[in-house]
């Protein structure tokens, strides 16, 4: 899988035993198990991001200093276990059929005029308590890490306008839901939306997700369901998000 630069190594997993390891007739009869060891970044893959995963000025969400709640072993606070069972609205907003041109242009940033003609045309509202999910059509290119890792993104006035729509989670179909390479002008702050969503708003990213499906049936409004395992302390967990459609 495509893996960003500041979470590698990624993923790897090992079959550490095999069936012949622990077939033993005499004491088990026929049966036999087997079982691997998994070794992974928490921001492998299909992700949610914990509100502990970024600071702004060493400050995490709810102005606490990052120090004062960082252990050897984790977070004490705004660890991924804190983080409730996401049940709510998903709006799917699938900017790169909007404009008919899938994907869209390598790093385009997405603005909220982008967002708010998306979401008129598709007939949908975010509303307070929803999960936003934006397309931009590089989940057609997971298999190509160079490529991917050079997908369009949420600009800073499309994280600004999502926010003010009150909804609790946001995601997208490439690595950051920002354009890692755009730099806020004002505060020089790179993946901008990770620092206004997460550290200033308490509002969770979801990033790579599939959305093709949901897009090629046209179903942009549905019931979400995505659960993350309870690592205690962490900044993130794997998730794998379902639509009710």
């Amino acid at each position: 899988m495509p893996i960003h630069p500041a979470h590698k190594p990624g993923y790897f997993y090992a079959l550490h035993r095999r069936h012949r390891d622990t077939y033993q007739p005499a004491l088990h009869g026929p049966r036999s198990g087997a079982s691997g060891v998994l070794t992974m970044m928490e921001h492998s893959g299909t992700h949610i991001d914990a509100l502990c995963h970024q600071a702004c000025n060493l400050k995490v969400f709810g102005d606490l200093e990052s120090s004062s709640i960082e252990t050897p072993f984790g977070f004490k606070q705004l660890g991924i276990e804190h983080v409730p069972p996401l049940l709510a609205r998903g709006i799917l907003l699938d900017v790169a059929a909007w404009k008919a041109q899938t994907p869209l242009p390598r790093e385009y940033s997405i603005s909220a005029d982008d967002l708010i003609a998306c979401a008129a045309a598709e007939n949908v509202a975010p509303q307070r308590g929803d999960v936003l999910l934006v397309r931009t059509g590089y989940d057609t290119l997971w298999q190509d890490e160079e490529v991917y890792l050079q997908a369009a993104g949420v600009g800073k006035s499309g994280s600004l306008w999502a926010a003010e729509q009150g909804v609790i989670a946001v995601g997208a179909n490439n690595m950051a839901w920002d354009v890692p390479k755009d730099v806020d002008p004002e505060t020089g702050a790179t993946l901008f939306g990770h620092v206004h969503l997460l550290t200033q708003k308490g509002i969770y990213i979801i990033e790579n997700l599939d959305l093709r499906e949901l897009a090629q049936t046209k179903q942009y409004s549905f019931a979400f369901i995505g659960i993350p395992l309870k690592f205690q302390g962490a900044t993130g967990s794997p998730i794998r998000p379902l639509a009710l459609v």
